[in-house]
């Protein structure tokens, strides 16, 4: 298994959700709900509509887990969402399978498809995976906090700071730094 790092660049995270919405309104809605709350994949496929309709809050058990956590959602998700569930009706899986089909959410492998496409096709380079939106949105997170490991390390639910850090690619980034920052001359 390879490891993913977050997406660390605003621009690449936006290239991704104008190709996705190009392409399927359910597949950008995805991407989205992944950047912007942070949760794992095996979750976010299960969300029904009434799950997140109206929702200021959202406050779902994680499978892996069994805890719940109260986050809220994000203004912009909201509006996405206020868009993407007129006409649904409140049992439908958000992230559906084809609407022939029956109620049935797209499975991890079709995420990770659509992911890597996305990616692919607007030149990213670094391997991404389904768990690549999480460690996006707590990347994004610790970045716009001003550098609350603590607080991404509750929302992500991780046992100790030095996971979170080393999840979000932190340590990477200032190992990196250190070494290139050598110099013997």
């Amino acid at each position: 298994m390879r490891f993913v790092m977050p997406i660390m660049d605003k621009r690449v995270i936006s290239d991704i959700g104008a190709y996705l919405r190009e392409k399927n309104e359910r597949d950008y809605v995805l991407f989205m709900t992944g950047v912007y709350l942070g949760r794992r994949i095996s979750d976010i496929l299960e969300y029904r509509v009434r799950d997140l309709r109206g929702k200021e809050y959202i406050e779902i058990p994680e499978k892996k887990t069994g805890d719940t956590i109260r986050l809220t959602i994000n203004p912009h998700l909201q509006k996405i969402y206020r868009h993407y569930f007129s006409g649904k009706k409140d049992y439908e899986y958000i992230f559906r399978r084809s609407k022939g089909a029956e109620n049935r959410p797209i499975s991890r492998v079709r995420a990770w498809q659509i992911l890597n496409a996305a990616a692919e096709a607007v030149g990213y380079r670094d391997h991404v995976s389904c768990h690549t939106m999480r460690k996006t949105f707590a990347y994004w997170l610790y970045k716009d906090s001003g550098g609350d490991i603590s607080m991404v390390q509750d929302i992500l639910g991780h046992e100790d700071p030095s996971i979170t850090r080393r999840y979000i690619g932190i340590d990477q980034k200032r190992k990196d730094a250190a070494i290139n920052g050598l110099d013997f001359r």
